[in-house]
C-alpha cells in the first residue's frame, strides 16, 4: 500500500523516535511511505483561530502535495494534525467558493486541492485497510504479557461527526482493538478518553501538569505496565513533563509512554533500541524488564 505520509511537525523535532519507528515499521506492515517533506505545519488549531484562511492554506497546500502523489490516500502520526486538517478539510469541501479563494493562493506554486482526498491517522489505517486479522497475523513477538492503557487523547476522539466516529466506524476503540490485535492486554483507566494537559501548557502550566500527571497515576493505580499515544503533542506532556508532573501531583509515576508505532514494532520483532525508546524521558528498558516479563528475547 502506498500513502502520502505526513509525519507532522513535531515527530521530526521534539520526538523523533516516532518519525524513525514509523520509517521502521512500514515496510513490516507493506507500506511504502511518500513522504510529503515540502508540507507545512498544520497550525495544530492555533493558526486557525488568529486567521482561518491561512490555516487553510496551509493545509490545502498539504493535500494538494498529497493529491500529486500515487498514493492511495494521506496518512499522518499525529491526531492533531488530523483534527487541525479535518477541520481544515470540511472548511474547504462544503465552500466551493472558499475552496477557490484558498487554491487561488496556492496558484503561484502550481498546487490546486481537489474535493475528496482520503487523510487518515495511522491508527485508523491499521483497523480500516490493513485489518486486524492481518496485523495480527504479521506480530512474531506477541506482547502476551504486556498490560497497555491506551491514551487518545483529545482531537481524534472528538467531535465525533468530524472524524466519523459511528456504529460503523467505531474509532474510538480502535486503539483498544488494535492493542488486543498485538497481543497486549487492554488497561482501561480514568484517563483513557481525557485532554493530556498540552494545549494549555503555555497558559497555564501547573493546570496542565496536573492533568498530566492524574493520568499517569491513574494508569499506574489500574497497574498498566505503560500508556501508548497515536499523538507526540501528547506524548510531550506525558513522558517529556513526567517528571515535572510527578512533583505536581505529589507522588512517584515512572510510567512508560509509548508511541504507537513503538507499540506495534514490538510486536512485529523490532527492538526497543531499533525504535527509539531510550530517547525517551522515562526509558521504557529501566522501567520494565523486557527481556522476560513482557516480551520474550526483547533486546534492550
Amino acid at each position: 500500500m502506498k500513502v502520502a505520509y505526513w509525519p507532522g511537525c513535531v515527530s521530526r523535532g521534539f520526538t523523533p523516535e516516532l518519525h524513525g519507528s514509523m520509517a521502521k515499521v512500514a515496510p513490516l506492515l507493506d507500506i511504502e511511505l511518500i513522504e510529503l517533506d515540502r508540507a507545512s505545519c498544520c497550525g495544530a488549531g492555533v493558526i486557525a483561530e488568529h486567521n482561518q484562511e491561512l490555516a487553510d492554506t496551509l493545509n490545502a497546500r498539504t493535500f494538494a502535495l498529497a493529491q500529486r502523489t500515487d498514493g492511495e490516500l494521506m496518512m499522518n502520526i499525529c491526531s492533531t494534525c488530523q483534527g487541525a486538517q479535518s477541520e481544515c478539510q470540511e472548511r474547504l469541501d462544503a465552500n466551493t467558493e472558499y475552496r477557490g479563494q484558498v487554491n487561488a493562493n496556492l496558484s503561484d506554486e502550481g498546487l490546486r486541492y481537489e474535493k475528496g482526498l482520503t487523510n487518515k491517522n495511522l491508527l485508523w489505517l491499521l483497523v480500516e485497510n490493513i485489518g486486524l486479522d492481518a496485523l495480527k497475523a504479521k506480530v512474531s513477538r506477541p506482547l502476551s504479557d504486556l498490560k497497555v492503557g491506551p491514551f487518545y487523547g483529545c482531537y481524534i476522539v472528538r467531535p465525533v461527526d468530524r472524524l466519523a466516529i459511528d456504529d460503523e466506524h467505531p474509532r474510538d476503540r480502535y486503539l483498544h482493538w488494535v492493542i488486543e490485535a498485538l497481543g497486549g492486554t487492554v488497561i482501561d483507566y480514568a484517563g483513557v478518553y481525557k485532554c493530556c494537559g498540552f494545549p494549555i501548557i503555555t497558559m497555564n502550566k501547573e493546570a496542565s501538569l496536573k492533568q498530566a500527571g492524574r493520568h499517569l497515576g491513574d494508569a499506574l493505580d489500574a497497574e498498566a505496565d505503560c500508556l501508548v499515544v497515536p499523538c507526540p503533542l501528547c506524548h510531550l506532556n506525558l513522558d517529556l513533563q513526567q517528571p515535572v508532573a510527578a512533583k505536581v501531583v505529589g507522588r512517584d509515576l515512572g510510567m512508560p509512554v509509548l508511541h504507537l508505532p513503538q507499540l506495534v514494532g514490538l510486536a512485529l520483532g523490532l527492538s526497543p533500541k531499533e525504535l527509539g525508546m531510550n530517547k525517551h524521558i522515562v526509558k521504557p528498558m529501566s522501567v520494565i524488564d523486557w527481556s522476560t516479563s513482557v516480551v520474550a528475547s526483547a533486546a534492550a
